[in-house]
């Protein structure tokens, strides 16, 4: 089907929206957000997923679907499965033949979809974002800087800028991944890797509008191993020839010593150097034994095959109904509710 041919069945455009806790700073963005897509002059649907807010924010978002239910859906998680997952969640419930993914903490303006929504139309099959004068704090600048390079030696995927949510994907692509069975993934990545048109550009960014980040700094990290151990195997390659250059070290350390003891004798000199040197290569036999363990790690939870996430309830329009709505609130026997047949997992 091409894309004109998609459209006239299906809105042009599809926004997803992970919200956790957001309650503070949901008004502003729904008071900014459906302005923004108005003056695109187009068929689009926003998806809100709540990932489990322990707030009023299931409720605010239920309240915006009574208030624009012609382009508003909500999906209701039934706990907290992060980000990815509820952004995932939102792609196997979108419709549109441009996907956006979109924070709710508005530090990508809503402004700007209308700029990825133009390079969406000119041809490219994504369009990722590059934060322009980021006011996030030094230390996240910094750290993310160079984790983009880490990431981009090891994974030879080359984003900019990894960290920005705002980006653009192709109904392919979104249908691609959608068919992934992935427990772990980064989804700016994923996409890259399907992409065959890809391009960036820069966006505006702004502060927070209110309450604090959900990503700390172990988040962070986690976040980086998942990127980097799901889509390479440099690390392990890289362990593998570290043991290596360790393994022929220690043989001639062995060899030196033992010739030491026969030509000089017995003496106790060297001990504290001898320590120093046991005490690196438990390090890197330790540092060794995790990273194994994160490889392995995603094999465990790959080969149990569990769902992904649960939808507890989607709040959608129903045109065959003859009410102006109707919100699909039943959820299934085992928690999961499940959309005009599609399966979750």
């Amino acid at each position: 089907m091409t894309y004109t041919e998609y459209r006239s069945t299906h809105p042009e455009v599809s926004v997803i929206i992970p919200v956790y806790n957001e309650e503070a700073g949901l008004k502003a963005l729904f008071a900014r957000l459906y302005p923004a897509l108005d003056a695109l002059r187009t068929t689009y649907e926003v998806i809100f997923v709540n990932d489990g807010s322990r707030d009023k924010s299931a409720a605010m978002l239920a309240e915006q679907f009574r208030a624009r239910p012609d382009t508003t859906r909500v999906v209701l998680l039934n706990g907290n499965y992060g980000q990815h997952m509820a952004i995932l969640a939102g792609f196997e419930q979108s419709r549109g033949a441009i996907v956006l993914t979109l924070d709710a903490d508005l530090q990508n303006p809503p402004e700007e979809i209308g700029k990825l929504v133009e390079k969406m139309r000119e041809g490219y099959d994504y369009v990722g974002s590059i934060r322009r004068e980021r006011q996030d704090t030094l230390w996240r600048r910094k750290a993310s800087r160079a984790m983009n390079r880490l990431r981009e030696r090891i994974t030879h995927i080359r984003m900019t800028d990894q960290g920005c949510m705002l980006r653009a994907y192709s109904r392919q692509i979104i249908d691609t991944i959608n068919r992934c069975g992935e427990v772990n993934t980064f989804i700016p990545a994923l996409a890259y890797t399907f992409a065959q048109n890809p391009i960036e550009i820069e966006v505006a960014h702004e502060e927070r509008f209110a309450g604090e980040s959900k990503y700390s700094f172990y988040s962070l990290i986690r976040l980086n191993f998942d990127l980097v151990t799901g889509f390479s195997v440099v690390p392990l390659q890289w362990l593998s020839f570290i043991g290596v250059i360790l393994s022929m070290g220690s043989a001639g350390l062995f060899l030196l010593l033992v010739i030491r003891r026969f030509v000089i004798g017995a003496e106790v000199q060297g001990v504290f150097t001898l320590f120093a040197i046991t005490f690196f290569m438990l390090g890197v036999i330790i540092f060794a034994l995790g990273l194994l363990g994160e490889y392995i790690g995603r094999i465990y939870q790959q080969v149990r095959d569990r769902p992904r996430y649960l939808i507890q309830t989607v709040l959608e329009a129903r045109e065959a109904l003859p009410t102006p709505f109707a919100a699909v609130t039943t959820p299934a026997p085992s928690g999961e509710h499940i959309a005009q047949g599609d399966s979750h997992r």
